[in-house]
């Protein structure tokens, strides 16, 4: 039976490890270039149309954010977007302080969400993020969104031809839409399996 959260809801925002809440529940990252989809992504995870703003201005998330799940019984944390060329370097250099500072160090993270364009190769940030993750033994689970944009072909194609590329770094990337909910359900079963819940039961229940 598909999981769908009974329970979504804002914890707080940080910027160091002084504003993460408190240790607990078992915790999933979710990362990405901005402008990829992240925030629809999660939207469209949680059932929740506006848990997390979505913004046409690349950049927007500024600060790491906390999300309860089931009334904390699993955490999404939505990480700030990189690649946006027109954020000074000072800027990024403090954004990737903060997103290693929290990826290296907390100890209740299960796996980060890397999420990518279907349409386009990995850039060369992507693959970087991914090596990294990879080289800190991080569990790492890549999704490739906007399915919906392509046919049913290409999308074929593309997932096929992507799948290859990042056999090394996760051995079965998911299909996405958050238009259409396509690739929801496998995803779920993703996340709560590399974060040790239920997958028949989800979180909480």
């Amino acid at each position: 039976m598909p999981f769908t959260p009974r329970e979504a809801s804002f914890i707080t925002t940080a910027v160091n490890p002084g504003g993460y809440p408190p240790e607990g529940p078992p915790e999933v990252a979710f990362a990405g270039r901005s402008n990829v989809g992240k925030s629809s992504l999660i939207n469209t995870l949680t059932g929740r149309r506006k848990l997390v703003r979505v913004s046409g201005r690349p950049g927007c998330t500024q600060q790491i954010n906390f999300f309860s799940v089931n009334q904390d019984a699993l955490r999404l944390v939505d990480l700030p977007g990189y690649g946006f060329a027109k954020v000074p370097l000072e800027v990024k250099n403090t954004w990737r302080k903060m997103i290693e500072g929290y990826l290296t160090r907390r100890p209740t993270l299960k796996a980060v969400v890397v999420i990518l364009d279907i349409r386009r190769d990995p850039t060369d940030e992507d693959l970087m993020l991914l090596e990294w993750l990879h080289s800190y033994q991080l569990a790492t689970l890549v999704v490739l969104t906007k399915l919906d944009k392509l046919s049913n072909n290409q999308a074929a194609s593309r997932l096929a031809k992507l799948r290859r590329a990042l056999a090394h770094l996760d051995p079965q990337p998911t299909g996405f839409s958050s238009q259409t909910g396509h690739g929801r359900d496998q995803l779920w079963q993703r996340i709560l399996a590399a974060a040790g819940l239920e997958e028949g039961a989800g979180p909480g229940e």
